[in-house]
């Protein structure tokens, strides 16, 4: 009997719920940025590249403010992503599926309260978040 296909991105994002696509394809560059500046060019080698939770928080953060700058705090929050948590489960959804790998030091405390979104991209107004 042959094996189910495994899941693909769309439908674990689906399925789960809290997070849209998008922010997928965001997380995605934000490792890519994290393995560069900890691997250097030797992250272009095919293989595993491990970074960790704070490293990557800090990469995604990175790129946040270079893709959006004052809007970043705002982008993020419409994705439902309100602190450096929201990334560590966003990665721990896809390891859990098979979809993304961690090493046995690895823990989605890795995540938590790595920075402060207020500190990092400023205080949400009510003209970013649609309130009156």
């Amino acid at each position: 009997m042959s094996e189910p296909p495994e899941k693909i991105l769309e439908d674990v994002v689906r399925e789960d719920g809290r997070y849209p696509l998008q922010a997928f394809g965001f997380l995605h560059e934000g490792l890519r940025r994290a393995v560069k500046g900890v691997h250097g060019d030797a992250g272009r080698v095919e293989g595993p590249h491990h970074v960790s939770g704070a490293q990557l928080c800090y990469a995604l953060r990175d790129e946040a403010l270079q893709r959006w700058g004052m809007m970043a705090r705002m982008v993020l929050s419409r994705w439902n992503i309100n602190s450096t948590t929201d990334f560590g489960n966003m990665v721990y959804l896809l390891v859990e599926n098979d979809l993304m790998h961690k090493t046995e030091q690895d823990s989605l405390e890795d995540f938590r309260d790595v920075s402060d979104f207020a500190g990092v991209f400023g205080p949400e107004t009510a003209f970013e978040s649609g309130e009156k």
